[in-house]
């Protein structure tokens, strides 16, 4: 069975980093392009950061670039978010999502619970 879990949530001070992980397991994660979107109260869950299936290639959203980092690995199949010089509107509730192609145009997504992020003093 498909499953993601993520971990590393917590409560950090503005200016400081945290760490985000999730866990893949039951498809095929080295073929999935990985992502981590996030979602404040009251607002629409937004993309933050993805990266390609071999981890050559990434994208991330305007308001988190030159702050986190998104990386995988393969081996363990897993992807990591490294937050830094975080800001109160980080805060949010994590999610790493996956996508593994089928057919030429298809794609089976699959989302873990989430991981609470609170930036406050």
């Amino acid at each position: 069975q498909e499953q993601i879990v993520e971990s590393g949530g917590g409560l950090v001070q503005p200016g400081g980093s945290l760490n985000l992980s999730c866990v893949a397991s039951g498809f095929r994660f080295h073929r999935s392009p990985m992502s981590w979107y996030r979602q404040a109260p009251g607002k629409e869950r937004e993309l933050v950061a993805r990266i390609s299936r071999d981890g050559s290639d990434t994208n991330y959203a305007d308001s988190v670039k030159g702050r986190f980092t998104i990386s995988r690995d393969n081996t363990k199949n897993t992807v990591t978010l490294q937050m830094s010089k975080v800001k109160s509107e980080d805060s949010g509730v994590y999610y790493c999502h996956g996508a593994e192609p089928i057919g030429r145009y298809g794609a089976s997504e699959f989302w873990g619970r989430g991981t609470q992020v609170t930036v406050s003093l």
